[in-house]
Parts: C-alpha cells; sequence; structure tokens
C-alpha cells in the first residue's frame, strides 16, 4: 500500500486527505481493521515512537495511551501491587503479571483514566491476549503494534462493532534523516529528531546531592522520553516505571509543572486507601467511576458526597477524603523523578515540584537563572541533572 486515503483530515471540512510515502515506496504499516484517520495517524506513528524508544533505552516491554498528539501516560512492564491494581481497575483481571505488556499498559491507561479516554494506544511488542483483554473493555479508538498474535487480533477485530483501528507497522522501518511538513503553504525542512536518550545523558549532576539511584535513572529516562513526543512546553513526572503526570503545551514552564504536578498529585491520591474503599454501585460503569473519584479527590467532593447524589453512585455515603489528609497523604510521597523538554527559568519549578515529591530532576541547563535553580535543589535535597539537550516538539 503506497497510500491511504482518509476520510478527512484534522478537521470533517478538511478535504481531500490522505497519508503516503513521497518517494513513492510502500507504506510501513498493514491496516488490520477499521479505518483510522488523520489525528489517528499523528497519535500513532509519535506514540510508535516512543515506546520503541523507552523499549531500546531500559529493555523493557512498554505501552503509552495517547490523546491529541501527546501521551496522557507511558509505563514499563513491571508487575503492579494489589493497590495499584485496584486504582487502575485492573484487580478482576486473573494472570495480568504473567504478561509484562499488559502490565504496561494497565500502568499506562490507568495513570490519567479522564485524559485517556478514547485514547490510541502504541505497544513496542507483539500485543498478546491478556493485553487484548485490558484493551477490549476500555473505550479506546486505537492501537498500533507490531504484531498480534491470533488471539488477540481477534479479540480486538470484536471491538466497536468491528470497527476496532488496528494497525500493524514494520518494526524494521527506519525514517528518512529529514523530514518536511508545510505550514500556509510554505514547506518547513529539518533533520529528524534522533537524539538518542539512554542513562548517558544523566552524568552531569550539578547538584550537591549526587546519587540518582538505578530505578530514578529508569524514571528519569521514561519521562524524557516521553516528553520527546509530548508537545511544547512539556514537563513530565514520573515513578516507579510510569509517567504519572504529563503536563503539555502550556506556554509557561511554571503551568507545565503545576498541570503535570497536579495530575500526579491525583494519580497518588487514587491509592489512598479511603479513594481505594469507595462504596460504588455494580451499576456504576468504569468511566463514571474515573469521574466520580476525580471529584471525589478535588475541592468539590460535595459534588458527589452531598445528600441526592452520593445515592447515584454508591451503596453507602462515603467518609469525605479531608484537605489535611489529602496534605499529609501527599506529603508522604517521595522518590518521583521530573524531566523537562527545556530549561526550568525559575526554582519556582522546583518549589512547585517538590510538593509533589519529586527527589530526582533531568532538564537541559542553560538558563542565566542556572546558579538559582541548583540552589533551590539544594534546598531540598534534589539531585539534579543537566542533560544539554532540549526535547521541544510541535
Amino acid at each position: 500500500m503506497k497510500e491511504f486515503e482518509l476520510k478527512y483530515g484534522c478537521n470533517p471540512n478538511q478535504k481531500p486527505a490522505k497519508i503516503y510515502m513521497t518517494d513513492g515506496k510502500e507504506l510501513p504499516i498493514e491496516i488490520l481493521s477499521g479505518r483510522p484517520g488523520y489525528i489517528n495517524f499523528l497519535d500513532a506513528f509519535n506514540s510508535w515512537q516512543l515506546v520503541k524508544e523507552i523499549k531500546e533505552a531500559t529493555g523493557m516491554v512498554a505501552a503509552t495511551s495517547f490523546k491529541h498528539v501527546s501521551p496522557t501516560s507511558a509505563a514499563v512492564g513491571l508487575p503492579l501491587s494489589p493497590e495499584l491494581k485496584k486504582a487502575c481497575f485492573v484487580d478482576d483481571i486473573e494472570g495480568l503479571d504473567e504478561s509484562p505488556l499488559a502490565c504496561a499498559y494497565a500502568r499506562a491507561r490507568g495513570t490519567d483514566r479522564m485524559s485517556s479516554f478514547g485514547d490510541w494506544i502504541a505497544l513496542s511488542d507483539v500485543c498478546d491476549l491478556k493485553t487484548a483483554e485490558l484493551i477490549k473493555r476500555e473505550v479506546s479508538d486505537g492501537i498500533i503494534a507490531p504484531g498480534y498474535d491470533e488471539d488477540a487480533l481477534e479479540l480486538l477485530k470484536s471491538k466497536r462493532k468491528g470497527n476496532y483501528n488496528i494497525v500493524k507497522i514494520d518494526p524494521d522501518y527506519v525514517p528518512k534523516s529529514v523530514e518536511t511538513k508545510e505550514v500556509f503553504g510554505i514547506t518547513f525542512e529539518q533533520g529528524r529528531n534522533n537524539f538518542e536518550i539512554n542513562e548517558a545523558l544523566l552524568q552531569n549532576v550539578v547538584t550537591e546531592n549526587k546519587d540518582i539511584p538505578e530505578d530514578a535513572k529508569r524514571d528519569l529516562i521514561i519521562a524524557l522520553i516521553t516528553l520527546k513526543y509530548t508537545q511544547s512546553n512539556s514537563v513530565c513526572f514520573a515513578k516507579d516505571g510510569q509517567a504519572i503526570g504529563v503536563g503539555a503545551g502550556q506556554q509557561s514552564r511554571i503551568h507545565c509543572t503545576r498541570l503535570a504536578g497536579n495530575k500526579a498529585d491525583i494519580w497518588h491520591l487514587r491509592q489512598h486507601p479511603k479513594v481505594l474503599a469507595l462504596p460504588f454501585k455494580d451499576s456504576v460503569g468504569r468511566p463514571d467511576r474515573d469521574n466520580a473519584i476525580d471529584v471525589y479527590i478535588s475541592d468539590q467532593s460535595e459534588d458527589v458526597l452531598a445528600d441526592g447524589n452520593w445515592e447515584n453512585i454508591f451503596t453507602e455515603k462515603p467518609q469525605e477524603l479531608t484537605a489535611q489528609e489529602k496534605k499529609e497523604y501527599l506529603d508522604s510521597i517521595t522518590g518521583v523523578a521530573l524531566g523537562s523538554d527545556a530549561f526550568f527559568p525559575f526554582g519556582d519549578n522546583i518549589e512547585r515540584a517538590r510538593r509533589s515529591g519529586v527527589s530526582y530532576i533531568a532538564e537541559p541547563g542553560g538558563s542565566i537563572r542556572d546558579d538559582n535553580v541548583i540552589e533551590t535543589c539544594n534546598n531540598y535535597g534534589i539531585a539534579m541533572a543537566f542533560t544539554g539537550m532540549r526535547l521541544f516538539h510541535h
């Protein structure tokens, strides 16, 4: 297949639309089900690069959940604790730990379930049945992977009345070193961002605390590769092998940090004992549970706890998760890794990151206020590496 005609472009009025190879070669994909659209393919090709690079950098299978050309999360295939399984809504899946790929997707989908609703999925490895079982019950637009086990493909093809978008990509495909795009009829050309993110990037530790353990290095690498395929400006929090808060597309770096930090806080609070114990009615579906948890954790918890409201969701009225309880729980969090796609211009970013348990940071450096940023890290014992490499993505 040398080209594929799309229903329309970004919007229904943008016709005609298609994808094709300018050199006339075959596309490196097979469409096994459905009819992916313009934005689907933008998500597919960006997300595939992300998981491919995480796999290459860590040696672990990887998955990501994409929405509107940015990842909601990315993760590697580490086993999930019982609490984490419950927070990710996968505690009912038997044999989950037997599939590292399923664990990776459970983490990626479970991190920011509000944003992941209707996601595009990318897997670094051949999709197995257990991973397909997870995907089958989630609201999702499509998936890209280097292959599919026969039983997994059969299950995925039954999704969305047989119209679920399933794309197989050639894992050996290598794009040209120069890429182009048009804006307003004008062609832009640049060298493709082939910069390799690995542990060597974390050697220039500029803070008094030089200790970055191996698991933190892994998390920083995951954060940085996630940022490489996130619409800039962007900041990413990561812990235990997964991105737990992505702040994408903000004009101000501090707004990136606040957005990502708030998402990381929500992720942690989803694992609070009171949240895990919420007595949902069996009739309440997964998206409605996500919405209820999001409100319960927020400052507007009365929207689900008020008399006349809670009866629609819960079998009994839950206790409020107080502001003091939330603060105490979040204050106990440490060991979070933070990556930034460009330098932090002020120490206020570090102040905000510290409140979300950040202990390790990787950022390019190069600000005229680097000394202020380093000093703020030193005040809190945070270890920070200057990577020397900006990771803007547009």
